[in-house]
């Protein structure tokens, strides 16, 4: 049984009051350049939100981020960044970590790697900017079918703010089919109550939810923005605590969750979410 089949049993009536559960969107985004994928298999068509981690060398860092900040307009051209970014605390520091939303799914993915494949000048980009790569990582997920986060199939329009960061936290969740159906059940009925709770920093927002296809399984990542920097961050923190579904909720996940972790990053100025 595959995590999609496992998800269309979440059937608990306080989620489904609260309409923080939706159908997940039968994508292929409009356009002629996306028609291609009409015909393809509904296993195909799913959306895919790729995450790639590049490790650097600390040393070669900026030269990395300046040779990717150059060809950023080449690298927006081929794929469909979401997010670009560095992590500044929480982690293993020196790492490039981005997102790109396959409305296409798998075929979308193959035929832009493939693009980029025979793209002399991306080409010589890597062979530029792989000098200072010590290691690569590659995952795929999905997003949830959560109603709330503003979500990646397009660049959303974010409140303004004076330093922004993105708060990513990462669930690893026991083994099992049912886990991930758990966790979004759970998540879901207690989300409205955290983003409405008194006292949330209104440049505070959640961007995505996703949950992993291809990787390492059972893994959960919800990615929020502050558009205030720590200090929104702090301050919608303090809020959650108030908030007693989210409170009842979280208490319930961490019977699911084998670990937990939360990073801050700062977004890239060519990042399209910032």
């Amino acid at each position: 049984m595959s995590t999609m089949r496992a998800l269309s049993r979440i059937t608990t009536p306080s989620a489904r009051a609260a309409g923080f559960l939706k159908r997940l969107p039968r994508c292929c985004a409009a356009g002629d350049d996306r028609r291609q994928f009409e015909s393809t298999s509904k296993a195909q068509q799913q959306a895919l939100v790729e995450l790639r981690e590049y490790d650097l060398f600390p040393a070669q860092s900026a030269e990395y981020m300046q040779t990717t900040a150059a060809a950023s307009q080449l690298i927006k051209k081929h794929s469909p960044l979401r997010i670009y970014s560095l992590p500044e605390t929480g982690g293993q520091l020196h790492t490039a970590t981005s997102f790109y939303y396959y409305a296409g799914g798998f075929d979308e993915r193959n035929a832009t790697r493939s693009r980029m494949a025979q793209d002399t000048e991306f080409q010589q980009f890597l062979a530029e900017s792989r000098p200072c790569v010590q290691a690569q990582r590659s995952m795929l997920f999905v997003e949830a079918p959560l109603e709330g986060p503003t979500g990646l199939a397009q660049v959303p329009e974010l409140q303004p703010g004076e330093d922004s960061i993105l708060e990513i936290r990462r669930y690893k969740l026991k083994l099992g089919y049912d886990t991930v159906p758990k966790f979004l059940d759970l998540y879901g009925t207690g989300l409205p109550s955290k983003t409405t709770a008194q006292g949330t920093d209104p440049t505070t927002s959640l961007v995505t939810l996703l949950y992993s296809e291809v990787g390492r399984l059972n893994e959960v990542i919800e990615i929020w923005r502050h558009g205030d920097g720590t200090k929104a961050m702090e301050r919608s923190r303090v809020a959650a605590r108030g908030a007693q579904e989210w409170r009842s909720a979280i208490a319930s996940i961490t019977d699911l969750a084998i670990e937990f972790t939360s990073t801050i990053h700062k977004s890239a100025p060519f990042s399209p979410i910032k």
